[in-house]
């Protein structure tokens, strides 16, 4: 891991993803691109485009020169607060920001082209209202990204214990391989659970033997355990019982994790986990 990709707006959710890449770029050595997108859109509303008739050019004009002097200022906030709960990655040279205006989903492939991970905050500036719901924003980038996606909780709490959901599929074949070859995450504590819906579990046993000769490859001893019952509920219920600090899992899978990052799973998969998640396609 060389690189991270931190997707910014500024927001207390954003503050806490800084963090979290403090502690990864910490045991991987990885250089932190922040990046904050002035979104576009909000010069387009039909309130700022009614100006231009209503007032004249010149006051429209005017109007538009405010609106981007306040970004250019929310901008350099932003910077500043990265830079400063980043200072030993910075002092190093290792952070660098950019400050651009478009759609992050729209400039994500460019962006990512180059990184290794891609991290924002579940939530963003409007955390206070439907506080129990993923930003909108994360899930399309979760979606549309081609990289891992490190989705990052309310709260910074350094990893110790990691739990990767696996179904045999091969976003969560991925995942295992991940950890068994990148530093991020050597030496903790890793736990490997199987969810069975149908009575297979002896289907769900050789999937977990599978993921566990994976990671042994790489240093690990996991906790491998089958779980009973529906696939959500019972993964954020071990994420709880178990006190783990990230979730690992597959976007896509053969069996019902597969629609874990497909439509109102998401939001629920991540909402009912106050932890973060890395998600892998």
């Amino acid at each position: 891991m060389k690189r991270l990709l931190v997707c910014s707006d500024g927001s207390e959710y954003s503050q806490v993803c800084y963090q979290y890449a403090d502690w990864l770029a910490g045991r991987t050595g990885a250089s932190i691109d922040v990046l904050y997108l002035t979104d576009i859109r909000q010069f387009e509303v039909p309130l700022i485009a009614d100006l231009s008739g209503s007032l004249g050019i010149q006051p429209y004009q005017d109007v538009m020169s405010q609106l981007q002097e306040i970004e250019k200022e929310k901008a350099a906030l932003i910077e500043a607060t990265c830079r400063k709960i980043l200072t030993e990655r910075d002092q190093d040279g290792g952070v660098s920001v950019h400050h651009h205006t478009g759609l992050l989903v729209d400039c994500l492939e460019d962006y990512e082209a180059d990184v290794d991970l891609v991290m924002l905050g579940k939530r963003g500036e409007n955390a206070d209202f439907a506080s129990e719901h993923i930003g909108s924003t994360a899930e399309r980038v979760i979606r549309a990204s081609k990289k891992p996606c490190l989705v990052t909780s309310r709260a910074f709490m350094p990893i110790k214990k990691i739990v990767l959901a696996y179904d045999g599929g091969q976003s969560c074949r991925k995942a295992a391989e991940f950890l068994a070859s990148s530093n991020a995450f050597k030496e903790l504590e890793l736990h490997i659970v199987s969810v069975v819906e149908d009575k297979d579990k002896p289907a769900a046993e050789k999937f977990l033997e599978s993921a566990a000769e994976t990671v042994r490859a790489g240093g690990y001893e996991p906790v491998c355990e089958v779980l009973e019952g529906e696939v959500e509920a019972a993964i954020a219920g071990y994420v709880e019982s178990e006190g783990m600090e990230l979730l690992v899992m597959g976007a896509y899978g053969h069996n019902r994790i597969r629609y874990l990052l497909i439509g109102s799973s998401t939001t629920e998969m991540i909402r009912s986990c106050h932890i973060p998640v890395l998600c892998f396609r």
